[in-house]
């Protein structure tokens, strides 16, 4: 059933390409929210990182499995797929023509340099010891593996997606990036690798880039004609 032109406006996360300011609020704000409230607890040894440690020690089970779900956020494995993303979407959109068709490409390779110009700094700040499981030392918060992992799985599935032209394969690549994406947390977790809230506080800071990169390549992208 069509719907009308005035209540599909009104449901709509968009308006005239622009993004609605509840959209944005939920895209950066709710998850940058959540980011400061995790670190001011790691920081402050509040009352979450005692649920943390239960909740790690129910989980922690060291097995082959979860060490190689743990080894897709690797940069020797997550960086090389972003690259095959990066250069498949370079040469398709370079014959395709039009003017600044490197931005996209660009602005992904870009936000996967930040991670670690962004994870280092907090976790010197931070300085949080790692679990039992892992050898003695400080530098666990936010989970590096995960934040490699969830950019460059992330901006990979943002620059494929327009370029599928069925819902289904775009269902099919959004599925395999969250599974690629929870099975790197669940082996960091289950290996010991990291605390949970290591792995969560990532997950919120990625939210904030991945949606800034969503938001940067709806602007660059050439508009849809009207139906």
């Amino acid at each position: 059933m069509p719907i009308p032109a005035n209540q599909e406006r009104a449901t709509s996360p968009t308006r005239g390409g622009r993004t609605r300011p509840g959209a944005l609020t939920l895209l950066l704000g709710l998850p940058a929210l959540l980011f400061a409230l995790i670190t001011w607890q790691v920081v402050a040894d509040g009352p979450l990182i005692r649920l943390d440690a239960r909740v790690s020690r129910g989980l922690v089970a060291p097995d082959r499995g979860s060490e190689l779900l743990a080894d897709l956020g690797n940069i020797q494995v997550a960086v090389p797929v972003l690259a095959v993303a990066l250069g498949y979407v370079a040469v398709r959109a370079r014959r395709a023509g039009g003017d600044r068709w490197w931005l996209p490409v660009a602005a992904a390779a870009l936000l996967m340099a930040l991670v670690p110009a962004l994870v280092v700094p907090l976790k010197e700040l931070t300085d949080r010891p790692g679990t039992p499981a892992v050898p003695p030392g400080t530098g666990y918060y936010p989970s590096g593996h995960t934040a490699t992992a969830a950019i460059a799985y992330g901006s990979a599935t943002l620059l494929l997606l327009p370029r599928l032209r069925t819902a289904l394969a775009r269902r099919a690549l959004v599925t395999a990036c969250l599974v690629l994406v929870l099975g790197v947390s669940y082996g960091l977790v289950r290996r010991g690798y990291h605390w949970p809230l290591d792995v969560v506080g990532s997950w919120c800071l990625c939210a904030v880039l991945l949606s800034s990169l969503w938001l940067f390549l709806r602007r660059t992208r050439p508009p849809e004609p009207r139906r």
